[in-house]
C-alpha cells in the first residue's frame, strides 16, 4: 500500500460543483464583515436548563427519527409568533422547520427555477442567497431601491424589460426589514404597491423576513404575507438572530403545493430534534424578555459605530442609520475601490465586504457594508476609527 499511486478524482466531481476550502477565514482584529451576533447575550445558561427540561420530558423520543417538517410543539410556537407579530394567519402545518434560513431558501429556489430562468431581487442583496440562486443556474436581476425599499417604478420597468425579452420571472425576493446589506425597511405603502405589480404580472414574492425581530426604534411594518389573501407570498424566517446561527435553525410558511414540492429538495429528514427541543423550551417562555435584551446591547453598538463614522469620515462618506438589524451600508465618492482594498483592509486589521459582493450586476466598489453585531461598542467605534485611518494611509479617504 505503501507504493500505491494516489486515486485521482479528476474527470469525476460534477459540472455543478465549485472549489470551496474548509477551515477558518482571515480573522480581522477588527471584524465587520460577517453577521455574527453578540456572545454576551447568548442565553447559555437559560437554553442549558431548557434542554434539561426538554430531554426530562421528551427525552426517549430521540431514539425516532424527527418529523420530517419538524417538531411539531415548535412548528406551533412559530405559527402563534408569526399570528401575534406579523398579523400572519398560519398553523403549524403549514410551517416547516429547516436547517437555518439558508436551508429553507435553497429549498425554494430549487422548487421554483430552473437554470436560466429570471428571479428578481433588490439591487443589493445578501451574498448568501445570491450564491444559491446561481449554484442552480439562475438568471438574477436587480431592482433599484431608495431609502423606502423597491421603487415600484423600477420594478414595472424590469418585469415589462423582461417580458420584451421573451423571459419569464419566476419571483420576487425581497428582505423588507432591515434590508441586507442596505439597512432599510420598506415602507407599507411601498409594499402594498410592490404587492399590487407582482400580482399583475402573476409572479409570487418570496419575503425573507429574518431580521424583523431586531428592531431598535420606530414602528413595526407587517408582513407581505399579512397583506396577500391569494396565497402568492412565501415566508423565510429564522432563530439565527434571536438566538444564535450555530444551532442552525429556521423555518418557511408556503401554500402546500409550493411546500411539497420545497420538500423533495430537503435533505436529510428533519432538523435537528436535540437543538429544537432546546430552542422550543426556551422561547415559550423567553422569548421576548430576551429579544428586548438582545436589542438593548445591539442598539448600542449601532450608535458607537454611527458616531464612529460621523467623527472619523465626516463628509468623505455618507451612510443610513438603521432602525434595527445588524448593518450599516456605507458609500463612499464615486471611484473608491473598495472592492480591490478589501482584502488589504483584512490584512491590516479591519474586515468588511465591499458592494459588489451584493450586487447581482457587480455593481457597488466604492461601497461597503459593515456589521456591528458581533464586536463590543467600544470596539466597534475603535475599529470604524482604524477603518478610516487605514483608508486614509492607502489614499482612500476623500472629503
Amino acid at each position: 500500500m505503501a507504493d500505491s499511486e494516489r486515486f485521482s478524482y479528476e474527470g469525476l466531481f460534477s459540472k455543478n460543483s465549485t472549489v470551496v476550502a474548509p477551515g477558518a477565514a482571515l480573522r480581522p482584529k477588527y471584524d465587520f464583515a460577517v453577521a455574527y451576533p453578540d456572545p454576551e447575550t447568548l442565553p447559555l445558561d437559560g437554553l442549558a436548563s431548557s434542554l434539561k427540561n426538554a430531554l426530562d420530558r421528551d427525552g426517549k423520543d430521540l431514539a425516532y427519527y424527527p418529523n420530517s417538517a419538524g417538531l411539531p410543539s415548535l412548528r406551533r410556537l412559530v405559527a402563534e409568533k408569526l399570528g401575534r407579530d406579523r398579523n400572519m394567519t398560519v398553523g403549524e402545518d403549514d410551517v416547516v422547520l429547516t436547517s437555518g434560513s439558508g436551508e429553507a431558501i435553497g429549498m425554494l429556489i430549487q422548487a421554483l427555477t430552473d437554470p436560466g430562468d429570471v428571479v428578481l431581487t433588490e439591487e443589493f442583496f445578501y451574498l448568501g442567497t445570491m450564491r444559491q440562486m446561481r449554484r442552480f443556474g439562475t438568471d438574477v436581476v436587480g431592482v433599484k431601491c431608495d431609502y423606502e425599499g423597491i421603487i415600484p417604478q423600477e420594478l414595472e420597468a424590469t418585469l415589462e424589460r423582461q417580458a420584451g425579452l421573451g423571459k419569464k420571472v419566476k419571483y420576487l425576493y425581497t428582505i423588507p426589514c432591515f434590508q441586507n446589506p442596505l439597512g432599510w425597511t420598506m415602507t407599507l405603502e411601498r409594499r402594498k404597491q410592490v404587492l399590487e405589480i407582482t400580482r399583475r404580472h402573476g409572479i409570487p414574492v418570496f419575503e425573507d423576513d429574518c431580521y424583523v425581530d431586531l428592531r431598535f426604534e420606530g414602528e413595526d411594518v407587517t408582513s407581505f404575507h399579512s397583506l396577500d389573501d391569494t396565497g402568492s407570498v412565501i415566508y423565510v424566517g429564522s432563530f439565527s438572530k434571536i438566538l444564535a446561527p450555530g444551532m442552525r435553525m429556521g423555518y418557511m410558511v408556503a401554500p402546500p403545493e409550493v411546500i411539497q414540492r420545497a420538500m423533495s429538495f430537503k435533505a436529510g429528514g428533519g432538523v435537528n430534534q436535540f437543538a429544537a427541543l432546546a430552542i422550543e423550551e426556551y422561547l415559550k417562555d423567553n422569548m421576548y424578555q430576551h429579544i428586548e435584551e438582545e436589542n438593548r446591547a445591539l442598539v448600542v453598538k449601532r450608535d458607537a459605530m454611527i458616531a464612529s463614522l460621523g467623527e472619523n469620515f465626516g463628509s468623505a462618506a455618507t451612510w443610513l442609520v438603521p432602525q434595527g438589524g445588524l448593518y450599516v451600508w456605507v458609500e463612499m465618492p464615486e471611484g473608491t475601490d473598495l472592492a480591490a482594498f478589501q482584502e488589504q483592509s483584512f490584512r491590516e486589521g479591519v474586515g468588511f465586504y465591499n458592494g459588489t459582493m451584493f450586487s447581482p450586476e457587480g455593481r457597488g466598489a466604492n461601497l461597503a457594508r459593515l456589521c456591528f453585531g458581533h464586536p463590543p461598542a467600544e470596539t466597534v467605534y475603535e475599529g470604524v476609527a482604524e477603518w478610516a485611518r487605514i483608508l486614509d494611509r492607502n489614499g482612500l479617504l476623500r472629503g
